[in-house]
């Protein structure tokens, strides 16, 4: 999917909402929903690195806020080793029904970027929910030739 098509696509699903409605500040009331997430689907912006884009993983996110999230994982990143991953997401906004913030996490297993050891990143990130299953999508930064940026795509469910 191409980057412009997703964005379209996240825009089109703000178009229900009232004018009135449409950007608006997420209340941070608290909150206690358990998801379980999916690794990535990642359409890289290098398509000609031969990296991979089935990022196969699991990681669980706990809503404690109504802006505010833990998040914790592993996934297999876009050079082809384990990686793991703890933070926050951060979504104080919305546009229509997607949420709009980043996550502010911790990586490791990238073998460019510090021999595989941990990292801080800020990964701006877009959220949809529907009753008990989601999606997070997040814009990836490309980092100097260490990091591959992308737009990864997350499916999950709400266990509680």
């Amino acid at each position: 999917m191409k980057p412009h098509t997703l964005f379209a696509l996240l825009a089109l699903l703000g178009t229900g909402a009232h004018a009135d409605d449409l950007f608006t500040k997420i209340d941070a009331d608290p909150k206690s929903e358990l998801w379980i997430d999916s690794g990535f689907a990642t359409y890289h912006f290098d398509r000609d690195k031969n990296l991979n884009g089935g990022n196969r993983g699991v990681g669980v996110e706990y809503r404690f806020s109504g802006t505010m999230a833990a998040a914790a994982g592993r996934f297999v990143n876009s050079d082809r080793y384990y990686s793991n991953y703890a933070g926050v997401l951060w979504q104080p906004y919305a546009l229509g029904p997607v949420r709009l913030g980043a996550a502010i996490a911790l990586f490791d297993g990238y073998p460019k970027m510090r021999d595989r050891g941990w990292f801080p990143a800020v990964v701006p990130t877009f959220t949809y929910e529907y009753r008990r299953v989601g999606v997070n999508v997040g814009v990836i930064p490309s980092y100097k030739d260490r990091l591959y940026g992308g737009i990864s795509v997350q499916l999950k469910v709400e266990l509680f």
